[in-house]
């Protein structure tokens, strides 16, 4: 959110550019493999005239890569979200090969670590087919390396090398293919150099795995130990959630009254076994959501500006009645890490804090809930580690006490670490009570993936997580659930980004769409009243939908959010006045 007259124009030009710069790449990336398809034959000359010469020591180097054919199924490789299988069809060589097929908010991802000795230079190739199809190595101690074609219609080998740095003693190989892309397909993956010492064997799959103890956001799991495992990784639904030590684990952040499949694997450093038989554990049924006991099933939030750039000013007291949530806008950073501190602006006309805090109390009694907002464009705070996320958590909590907030809002544009964010809410949450509202308000691009660092801690404290409350706007066009790209600015747009959190393990009643209240209210993306409430209805209902329409509906969605009520108030509240009681009837 933004101090300024033209709201988000700055962070506007920042996406465009960061959107020009990745399409820039692809250009050039598409550029690189035109000109080494016009050397091809040159290329496959001098290998011949090499290989007429004799190059008994490369051809006969060891290829370090486990089942690198595939031939053993997917032994030894991990992919992502359940993404990879092996076909018979088509193959490289040998029987069978790797197909791995992107969802919407997965790049299907297929990986195995390798050893390797230090301070020792690597080549990796694979064989590929497919669209937008990446091989890489990551861990490598000095620069991780990938490379990727745009479009194989048939068998393209990828070629990339690294040298791994002074303690390196294990790489990750990998493929990929894009977001929203149909299925590519993989084989014959080699890594060839010096072979590092693997140790013990990799360890056997795990057996005995079991569902215990259930809650409505929670699942125990407990298995048999492995013989030279030294941890384990528990899988939900084909995708890794977690990494334990021990023989048993909790997976948290899980929607109420849903079934579950379970798998674990044993690692050490010679890798990582094949999973366990899958079990299914069901949750316990719940409201859905996560804290916020306060607030009404359906809601509308509202930002409330603690400053004048040129919309209606307000005191609390005049923010009208359709508003459920009130953020106030914004805290301030201070001089010590991950703290934060409140300042009321003279020019919203209080005549003194009291009198601020008092209108506080009056909005919660009649049943609002006010929280103060962390961030906004021009927010500075930092939280990247232990002592910055204590810092945070206390300073809210101490906000909370003196003005009476119910809660905190994030709202920083400016990047995320998704595990020091996630110890201070959680931190707050242990000192606030389950009472406590915590919203969130990330921009477009911060939600396309759940690999993202705002995606990961939303999931993360999904347990004590009202509402994620997405801004649709000063974002261009974007991808939605379905691999297609919306702009913005339409129904779809609104439908199917939302989807990717719907789908992506947020409960409906923790997704709101965040809409600018005027077109004065963001640099770009206002739509109508009547384009939110239409994309409400087909969320909720199947109904009012454009070309895009979800494969379910979500009755529980929380409900919808603006930026500002002071720009509603500017507009004759036309949006609150219109949107607030669609949500509201929601079903």
């Amino acid at each position: 959110m933004d101090r300024a007259p033209h709201p988000r124009t700055t962070r506007l030009r920042r996406n465009i550019a960061r959107l020009t710069g990745a399409f820039t790449a692809t250009a050039l990336g598409a550029t690189a493999l035109v000109a080494l398809g016009g050397t091809a034959s040159g290329a496959t000359s001098s290998a011949t005239s090499r290989a007429a010469q004799g190059t008994a020591s490369s051809a006969a180097a060891a290829n370090l890569a486990q089942n690198p054919g595939f031939e053993s199924g997917l032994s030894g490789w991990t992919c992502s979200a359940a993404s990879g299988t092996t076909v018979a069809s088509p193959v490289h060589s040998g029987s069978a090969a790797l197909k791995a097929t992107p969802a919407g908010s997965d790049n299907a991802r297929c990986a195995q670590t390798v050893a390797v000795k230090p301070n020792s230079s690597y080549t990796l190739s694979a064989w590929v087919q497919g669209s937008y199809v990446y091989l890489g190595a990551s861990g490598t101690g000095t620069t991780d390396v990938s490379t990727w074609t745009p479009s194989a219609t048939g068998w393209q080998q990828l070629s990339t090398s690294f040298t791994t740095g002074a303690g390196t003693t294990s790489v990750t190989v990998y493929t990929h293919g894009w977001y929203g892309q149909p299925a590519y397909y993989a084989d014959d993956i080699s890594l060839t150099g010096p072979g590092g010492d693997p140790g013990d064997p990799v360890p056997g799959a795990p057996s005995g795995l079991k569902a215990g103890a259930v809650t409505s956001s929670s699942v125990d799991l407990s298995w048999s130990p492995v013989t030279g495992a030294t941890g384990y990784n528990v899988y939900r639904d084909g995708s890794k959630v977690q990494s334990v030590g021990g023989t048993s684990a909790t997976v948290t952040g899980l929607s109420p009254s849903t079934s579950y499949q379970f798998q674990v694997t044993a690692t050490n450093a010679a890798g990582e076994s094949p999973r366990s038989a899958a079990v299914t554990g069901t949750t316990s049924a719940g409201s859905g959501g996560g804290g916020g006991g306060t607030v009404p099933k359906h809601a509308v939030t509202g930002y409330w500006q603690n400053f004048n750039n040129g919309a209606a000013v307000q005191k609390l007291r005049e923010v009208q009645d359709q508003y459920d949530i009130i953020a106030v806008a914004f805290a301030d950073a201070t001089g010590t890490p991950g703290a934060v501190d409140f300042t009321l602006d003279p020019a919203v006309g209080y005549g003194s804090e009291q009198q601020f805090k008092d209108d506080i109390k009056a909005k919660q009694a009649a049943g609002k809930s006010v929280v103060i907002s962390i961030g906004g464009q021009n927010g500075t705070v930092s939280i990247n580690d232990s002592t910055s996320a204590d810092n945070f958590a206390n300073s809210v909590y101490a906000l909370m006490r003196e003005y009476g907030f119910n809660g905190v809002d994030i709202d920083l544009e400016n990047g995320l670490n998704a595990t020091y964010m996630t110890q201070a809410l959680r931190s707050l949450s242990a000192k606030a009570g389950s009472g406590l509202v915590i919203t969130m308000a990330p921009q477009t691009i911060d939600m396309q993936s759940t690999s993202n660092a705002y995606f990961q801690t939303a999931l993360n404290i999904k347990d004590i997580l009202t509402v994620v409350n997405m801004q649709y706007y000063n974002s261009g066009s974007m991808q939605g659930c379905d691999g297609k790209v919306y702009s913005q600015g339409s129904v779809d747009f609104l439908t199917a980004l939302a989807c990717i959190q719907l789908e992506g393990g947020l409960s409906p009643s923790q997704v709101g769409l965040g809409l600018p209240a005027s077109t004065r209210g963001a640099g770009s993306g206002y739509v109508s009243p009547t384009v939110v409430n239409n994309a409400l209805d087909c969320l909720a209902r199947g109904t009012n939908c454009g070309s895009f329409k979800p494969s379910r509906t979500y009755p529980g969605l929380r409900g919808a959010m603006t930026w500002s009520t002071n720009w509603d108030a500017t507009a004759g509240n036309a949006w609150s006045n219109a949107v607030g009681p669609k949500v509201h009837g929601l079903p």
